[in-house]
């Protein structure tokens, strides 16, 4: 394509549009899923604790190792 021809519209198809509605309903879904375990604030930094105090324990081994 050259510059001298003009851009051609972009059409909606059906299936499309219908996979976008689909995608957007599965998000709003695993949202209300996700968002009704949530944890307390004290219980997310515990966890996150233990996730790096695992990974350092993991790299100091594998150095040691």
């Amino acid at each position: 394509m050259t510059s001298a021809e003009p851009v051609r519209p972009t059409t909606l198809r059906v299936g499309e549009v219908q996979a976008s509605v689909l995608a957007a309903l599965q998000l709003v879904e695993d949202a209300r899923y996700l968002g009704s375990d949530r944890r307390p604030r004290r219980d997310r930094a515990r966890l996150a604790a233990e996730r790096t105090l695992a990974t350092r324990r993991l790299a100091r081994d594998l150095r040691a190792g």
